[in-house]
């Protein structure tokens, strides 16, 4: 995916009153009347929608905010150094695990995790075994999102699964979907959250992850803010991929205030790769989202997607978590692992959905981050978040 550089100069935010305009308070381009919408939103305020229906918020338990069961990721493959092409078209096998790790997007078969339905219900299995009760499933239009296969993954496992709405990056829209206006987009958006999603009726519970690009394109502009005008219709989470540049979740926090969109129901994901000057991380942390470090299990030395970013390591990332709590931002933390290819299941000698209960937890502890504080970020957070207004 294209990156380039940019200078971090930060737009001013402009807060802007969310029932602001005409557009909000009429009606959708080609949907339901609006008094319908209305009466949808109250059959979900104060409740969490799953692809199997809604729940009561206290049924969430300990729960990943940003995970992937089934999908793929051939928008992002990344051409192979020199002299690994036997490697990289060779099959998924143990003597090439360490080459697979460092180089994940170069091999086309390790980015069809949809392949993978019976590896990944048996460790969402092991994820309730450790404690884990939901997955917020994050795989929108653009990335081969299966939400029949998340119901039936839910039925046969007792964990919670929320899907996604929305749109990915650029690279993955339709020319059908870069045509489109704000309003269309809207309605596409809500509709998938109130009557469900590609033909099937199966609700979504969030919007996203929504993919941004750096720097951002007019297509993901305009997604950008339908999200935030679904959003003020339904009163519901939404989660952001923001582009690699440290200014991009400034930039996209900008464009959903000025669309209307509730920063405090919002998540900006994958901080571990984005922010990491500290003085620039409490800056953003003011702006009021979620803070998501949900890149966990993930170690290489040489990020291809954003050569200039050095991937830090699940230390570094636990390091980062008890610098937030020590500044007090502990009611915004999210985390999660984002598995998105097969390498990352233990199958292929990967991390899995249980890293982070099974490891990372414990050594959160060792660092002075206390249990109080891991509740609030695995259970508590993420309950507010996922709870219609």
């Amino acid at each position: 995916m294209p990156v380039c550089e940019t200078s971090c100069f930060l737009l001013p935010l402009r807060r802007v009153a969310r029932n602001r305009s005409s557009e909000i308070e009429g009606r959708l381009s080609g949907s339901k009347p609006l008094r319908l919408i209305h009466s949808n939103m109250s059959a979900l305020s104060g409740q969490v929608q799953t692809v199997l229906g809604p729940i009561e918020p206290d049924q969430l338990g300990v729960t990943m905010t940003h995970e992937h069961l089934t999908m793929t990721f051939e928008c992002c493959y990344s051409t192979p150094a020199p002299g690994d092409e036997t490697v990289a078209q060779a099959p998924i096998q143990m003597k090439n695990l360490f080459w697979l790790n460092q180089n994940p997007y170069s091999s086309h078969e390790n980015l069809l995790l949809v392949q993978e339905t019976d590896a990944v219900r048996e460790e969402l299995h092991e994820y309730r075994k450790a404690g884990g009760r939901t997955i917020v499933e994050n795989t929108t239009q653009g990335i081969s999102r299966d939400l029949p296969c998340l119901r039936q993954l839910a039925i046969d496992t007792g964990v919670h699964i929320i899907g996604g709405a929305g749109f990915y990056v650029d690279a993955t829209h339709s020319e059908a979907t870069r045509k489109m206006t704000v309003e269309k987009l809207t309605d596409i958006i809500v509709s998938e959250v109130l009557h469900g999603a590609d033909g099937t009726g199966i609700r979504c519970g969030v919007i996203g992850e929504i993919g941004c690009s750096w720097p951002l394109t007019d297509s993901e502009v305009k997604v950008l803010k339908a999200t935030a005008h679904a959003q003020t219709k339904l009163g519901c989470p939404a989660i952001i991929h923001p582009g690699r540049n440290p200014a991009a979740p400034f930039e996209i926090v900008r464009i959903l205030q000025e669309a209307g969109g509730d920063i405090s129901k919002t998540v900006m994901s994958h901080l571990d790769r984005t922010i990491f000057d500290n003085g620039e991380l409490l800056e953003f942390a003011n702006l009021g989202s979620y803070l998501e470090y949900d890149l966990f299990g993930t170690e290489m030395l040489n990020y291809a997607l954003y050569l200039d970013v050095d991937m830090p390591s699940d230390s570094q990332r636990v390091k980062t978590l008890a610098f937030l709590v020590q500044e007090g931002y502990e009611d915004n933390i999210l985390i999660a692992h984002d598995v998105h290819t097969k390498n990352r299941l233990t199958k292929y000698g990967g991390h899995g959905y249980s890293h982070i209960l099974k490891n990372i937890v414990p050594k959160m502890l060792v660092r002075g981050i206390s249990q109080t504080h891991i509740d609030k970020i695995l259970i508590d957070n993420p309950k507010r978040w996922l709870t219609f207004k």
